[in-house]
């Protein structure tokens, strides 16, 4: 019987599959990254609207008051209260959110946004603040607090516009954006009436630039 020489492919077309590949991999890579992107930002989301509902139950037991407590950033760069000395000297004492809702909460889970990549400089303040190798694992919250809210003592619902003023939100908006530009960041945001969006640069600025009160 008489074998035959096998077929085989030509180094020519080797390369050719194998640009063709890379070609169909730089296309693919992308989406999938986008559709990871926004699935974390989903869940990040959910867990805001479970914080939302924790700090329900709490103002509902604690005569409608926010919790009077503070969030990683006040723990970690008091100085940027340095404008309100009275506020300030109570940081010290006051306990972090997350444990203040901790009753109402049933996994610390809920503090940790999936695409907490932590930071070096707490944003808009330009402070120094150590949140490696993410926010949630160095203090144990990826979210921060409008703290205002709690050293003003502001019942539920008294605010002048609960539906436009944050509450609580992402500790860095360039974890759901596309980089450290501030107009390409995204930050979820819980609003003081319970609803949670993912909000952009001016949409984020506009909120707190809410008043609480009426000055």
């Amino acid at each position: 019987m008489c074998r035959g020489f096998a077929a085989g492919f030509s180094l020519i077309e080797l390369l050719v599959v194998i640009a063709i590949i890379a070609i169909l991999a730089g296309m693919i890579f992308p989406v999938f990254a986008a559709a990871r992107g926004k699935a974390r930002a989903t869940r990040c989301m959910a867990n805001l609207r479970q914080i939302g509902l924790a700090i329900d139950m709490y103002t509902a037991d604690n005569d409608e008051l926010y919790p009077f407590a503070k969030d990683v950033a006040d723990h970690a760069v008091p100085e940027q209260w340095d404008a309100y000395p009275y506020w300030q000297a109570w940081i010290p004492y006051m306990p972090f959110l997350q444990d203040s809702l901790d009753p109402y909460i049933r996994s610390r889970e809920l503090w940790h946004c999936p695409s907490d990549k932590g930071f070096d400089i707490l944003e808009d303040s330009g402070y120094p603040m150590d949140a490696q190798p993410t926010c949630f694992r160095r203090w144990g919250a990826s979210y921060l607090y409008r703290t205002e809210v709690a050293f003003r003592l502001i019942p539920a619902g008294s605010m002048v516009d609960p539906t436009a003023t944050n509450l609580i939100f992402d500790a860095n908006g360039s974890w759901h954006g596309h980089g450290l530009i501030r107009h390409q960041k995204r930050w979820s945001v819980l609003y003081a009436d319970g609803h949670v969006k993912s909000a952009n640069a001016r949409q984020f600025d506009e909120a707190w630039a809410t008043p609480i009160v009426e000055e």
